[in-house]
């Protein structure tokens, strides 16, 4: 057994209500916020390559060899095991590298020869723990599990944030002879992501194609949907900068799944234009079980000012190319966080090319009135430095980063990534 030094800091989220609208500066001082706030000015980092801690993979053995645990898999994650006695064990969860934003993920595989409950407690290094763990016997179709069986240790305090988040927490878990996965969130690697790119290009008017390797020389692909030749008007979509963000991938996987499907507003809206999509960003990442980085230690969503790495490079080259023949009217990078949460580029920056971004989240949230979000604009693109600002700056396309919450139910993230593909669709074809 090898257990890697520990590196970490964590956030357990919540799921709230919050209000949404563009804030008014005549009422801004009286209004009472609620939900969560964002994350507010992020700090300008360098994006040249860090050294990073790979975790080693193997399986550990215990009780006398008849209880294991294995981390060889695509997007596991799990750096040291010990066995407490009594069927208790501690899983240690270290980061790729520091500093690091507050997303430990972790993902192992446990079995036994014989029947069992047994606990294990999830530990990170001066940190607490973000993710409500999830239990699969497939490596497939996660659920969230048992609330009886998962034990809070030094809850704490508040709805957001690294304050509201337990110490570590205990979960009892069944093991078998077959192994039972558990994950902080569902299992989106770059095989399954490729499934379903090749499922929807199924579509005579989707094909798929390579756009360059990430760091670790995986292929990053990307969905092209274009149901004329003729087009001029473009999107572009992207996804899981962020390794763990799967929330915000599946919100995204339900908005294109959407646009590229059979209603009439689909059918008409794809006459006009073509959507370039490339869901899965950091795919370096997600296959090694990284909390936040590509493989050159760097967060892609801060590099888009430098292109210091190959998988924003990639976006960059094949954004330029492309804008030789298209118009872009919109632009999207979907993420996570503690809460459902929009990052657009206030209109006093954009005019009224921008309001188009306001009016669409106006449009969603009175369709969803059951899941109020909040809205965090900034005024500043220099440095772009974020997708959403470079797309704005560099291609003159409305854009926004949209963000989902880590526990925002699995439905409601499908209903409103239709919802939001329903009404750019409306918008856009308005103009």
């Amino acid at each position: 057994m090898r257990i890697k030094s520990l590196i970490a800091i964590g956030i357990f989220s919540s799921m709230v209500l919050s209000s949404s609208c563009k804030k008014n500066p005549e009422t801004a001082e009286t209004e009472e916020k609620t939900g969560y706030q964002g994350q507010g000015k992020s700090p300008v980092v360098p994006t040249v390559d860090k050294p990073i801690q790979k975790q080693w993979r193997g399986v550990w053995a215990f009780n006398d060899s008849t209880t294991f645990f294995s981390n060889k898999f695509e997007g596991a994650r799990l750096n040291g095991v010990a066995h407490d006695g009594d069927d208790h064990y501690t899983i240690w969860v270290t980061a790729e590298n520091t500093p690091i934003n507050v997303s430990p993920w972790y993902a192992f595989q446990v079995w036994s020869k014989e029947p069992r409950d047994i606990t294990v407690q999830l530990n990170y290094q001066d940190s607490r723990s973000r993710y409500y763990p999830k239990i699969s016997t497939d490596g497939r179709n996660f659920t969230p599990l048992d609330s009886t069986k998962f034990k809070a240790i030094g809850p704490g305090e508040g709805e957001f944030g690294i304050k509201a988040a337990p110490e570590s927490a205990e979960l009892t878990i069944s093991v078998t002879e077959e192994p039972t996965w558990i994950s902080a969130q569902e299992l989106y690697t770059s095989s399954v992501v490729k499934e379903w790119v090749d499922s929807l290009s199924q579509k005579p008017f989707i094909e798929n194609y390579p756009i360059g390797l990430s760091k670790e020389k995986r292929t990053m692909h990307l969905m092209e949907i274009n149901g004329n030749e003729e087009a001029k008007k473009a999107l572009m979509i992207i996804s899981r900068q962020h390794p763990p963000e799967v929330t915000g991938f599946l919100a995204m996987k339900s908005f294109i799944e959407t646009i590229s499907g059979d209603s009439d507003q689909a059918k008409e809206f794809r006459k006009e234009h073509a959507i370039f999509v490339v869901p899965l960003m950091n795919p370096d990442g997600a296959d090694n079980g990284h909390w936040r980085h590509n493989m050159g230690g760097i967060d892609l969503n801060r590099d888009w000012e430098n292109f210091n790495q190959p998988e924003t490079r990639n976006v960059r080259d094949f954004l330029m190319e492309k804008d030789k023949t298209y118009d872009f009217v919109f632009g999207a990078d979907f993420h996570s966080t503690w809460d459902d949460i929009y990052y657009p580029i206030d209109t006093t920056v954009t005019g009224d090319k921008g309001k188009i971004i306001f009016d669409w989240i106006a449009n969603i949230s009175e369709r969803l009135p059951q899941k109020k979000t909040n809205v965090s604009a900034s005024d500043e693109i220099d440095p772009t430095m974020v997708s959403s600002k470079y797309f704005y700056v560099n291609h003159g396309m409305p854009a926004i980063v949209f963000e989902l919450g880590d526990n925002t139910s699995r439905p409601f993230l499908r209903e409103k990534g239709k919802v939001a593909a329903e009404e750019i669709m409306k918008l856009l074809m308005e103009e």
